[in-house]
């Protein structure tokens, strides 16, 4: 039985406070780090193997070591908290639950990469989840941990709760600094990249709130600890986030690379009613659907990539036989629809065409040739639009045509479900 490590504090009583914190073992890592040069925490986390929890899988310490060694030059650190995938509720557990866990994790990487200010970029929506925080980082300014010359070094540094309005596309890296900064939450074009022109036109690290946890672990067990969890290329502990169709839905933390068939029959119960799997979503809604016979596969970056999807946010979404492919189709679309930022031509344009033809072929209102639109439509959008958002949409489409492409026919002909 794997022992979680984010998240074993989060059922102890006022695991919120400090006192708590501190009692289970928390700000232990913090003064160990700031006994090291910066080179050698860096170095610790990339022996760690480190990936971005966010999504995109990066190497932590490679993206922290992309960051000027110039003292002159003011340099910030943004923690991610915006969660806007939908089936995505891992981060949330962590602020409300723990955030000193991340606010430790957060002030050792100011550290290491010579950031005297950063922020946590919080979605709207997650009110109750700001003033925990809010009340966290009040808590570690009285114990030192935070503001000037922390536990008695060299280190100062500031945190502060940014607040947005619930924009999904804030979830993306540079429209989540151009909102800190007060303007619309577009994205920016890249390059160039936030480690050389980020918040303030000033070299930036934006990482999540699961990766930024893992630091003080990191610190406190050492990297090789880290790596002998999991597979090689993808260690760790990790969050999955399991929902839809299954007996017990929840969190459920495990060695990154457990199989989807573990994650979904032995800890989330299996299918609800005992009905049959149909589909799986791995990684939140812009992942590509996988199927039964995919379930053997493990749940890290690699594995994944290899099947055509992605780990994502490890949303894991579980639908069984009842389940309408076409409708799920045509309620992601309509969610990346509403959420498209309107910066770009194929994003804006297309998102909205393509949910057109989906609630025609959903609602018996179809026409001949409307799966070859809307993979035309897919070729349109994907790789040709100005940020992730529009490619998003188009491989959880792409997914469920190559998978259910006969369900989407049927559809078509008969004006109505297959289920």
């Amino acid at each position: 039985m794997f022992e979680p490590i984010l998240l074993k504090n989060i059922n102890t009583p006022d695991s919120h406070r400090i006192d708590v914190y501190l009692k289970n073992g928390g700000y232990q890592a913090l003064p160990c780090a700031l006994k090291l040069q910066t080179d050698a925490l860096i170095q610790m986390v990339k022996d760690s193997g480190l990936r971005g929890r966010g999504g995109a899988g990066f190497s932590t310490g490679l993206k922290w070591s992309f960051i000027t060694k110039d003292p002159t030059i003011p340099k910030y650190l943004c923690c991610n908290a915006d969660e806007g995938e939908p089936g995505t509720f891992k981060d949330r557990v962590i602020i409300e639950k723990d955030p000193h866990e991340l606010i430790e994790g957060m002030i050792i990487a100011c550290y290491a990469i010579g950031a005297a200010a950063a922020y946590i970029y919080i979605r709207g929506e997650f009110a109750f989840g700001a003033n925990i925080l809010e009340q966290a980082i009040a808590e570690a300014y009285k114990k030192g941990c935070l503001g000037k010359n922390i536990l008695g070094s060299n280190f100062s540094c500031d945190l502060s709760v940014h607040k947005g309005a619930g924009a999904y596309i804030c979830g993306e890296e540079t429209a989540l600094l151009e909102s800190i900064e007060g303007r619309r939450g577009q994205p920016r074009i890249k390059p160039p990249f936030p480690a050389q022109v980020g918040l303030f036109g000033k070299p930036t690290v934006i990482n999540n709130v699961e990766t930024l946890a893992c630091i003080p672990h990191i610190v406190n067990k050492g990297p090789k600890w880290f790596a002998s969890i999991g597979p090689e290329k993808s260690p760790g502990p990790k969050i999955f986030g399991v929902s839809g169709h299954v007996k017990k839905p929840g969190l459920y933390e495990l060695p990154m690379g457990t199989t989807a068939r573990e994650v979904i029959y032995t800890h989330a119960g299996g299918i609800s009613n005992n009905r049959k799997l149909k589909a799986f979503i791995p990684g939140g809604v812009s992942a590509p659907m996988l199927v039964e016979k995919d379930l053997d596969t493990p749940m890290d970056f690699d594995s994944l990539a290899a099947k055509g999807t992605m780990l994502g946010s490890a949303a894991v979404m579980v639908m069984d036989e009842t389940t309408c492919i076409v409708k799920v189709a045509m309620r992601t679309m309509e969610f990346f629809r509403h959420e498209s930022c309107g910066k770009c031509t194929p994003c804006r344009e297309g998102t909205d065409w393509t949910y057109k033809v989906l609630h025609r072929i959903e609602h018996g209102k179809a026409q001949e040739g409307d799966v070859e639109l809307l993979e035309s439509l897919c070729g349109n959008i994907f790789g040709r639009t100005f940020c992730p958002l529009g490619d998003g949409a188009v491989m959880a489409l792409r997914g469920a045509l190559k998978n259910f492409k006969d369900e989407f026919e049927y559809h078509v002909k008969n004006k109505r479900c297959l289920v």
